[in-house]
């Protein structure tokens, strides 16, 4: 997406270099790692993940419900897979792509300074 390429570019800038859709535990992948030091970083879209601020609050029309599942079991499976990491031995870092288009320096600094 978007973000996740800005979020590298800026990354790769300040000299880290990381590994792409890498899987962790099982068949959850993570967006950036850094294997070395167990850090995974995940980029998660505001509609396709249920962003609380920006994420869709309710669906209309025939397929809502369809919709509203959909949301509902990302936003379940991201759960899953950050513990499952975590319980591995990663450190997960998930950012919702406004906090990267908002403030990319400040996300850059803070997966800098893990």
């Amino acid at each position: 997406t978007k973000p996740e390429v800005l979020l590298r570019k800026s990354l790769h800038q300040r000299g880290m270099r990381y590994r792409l859709n890498r899987y962790i535990v099982g068949r959850f992948k993570a967006d950036i790692a850094f294997p070395t030091s167990k850090v995974v970083v995940m980029v998660d879209g505001c509609f396709w993940h249920g962003c609380p601020q920006h994420g869709r609050k309710s669906f209309n029309g025939p397929n809502s419900y369809a919709w509203e599942n959909k949301i509902d079991s990302n936003k379940q499976r991201d759960k899953r897979a950050t513990i499952l990491m975590e319980q591995a031995g990663w450190t997960v870092l998930r950012y919702w792509e406004c906090q990267i288009n908002q403030d990319l320096e400040g996300v850059t600094g803070q997966i800098i300074g893990i």
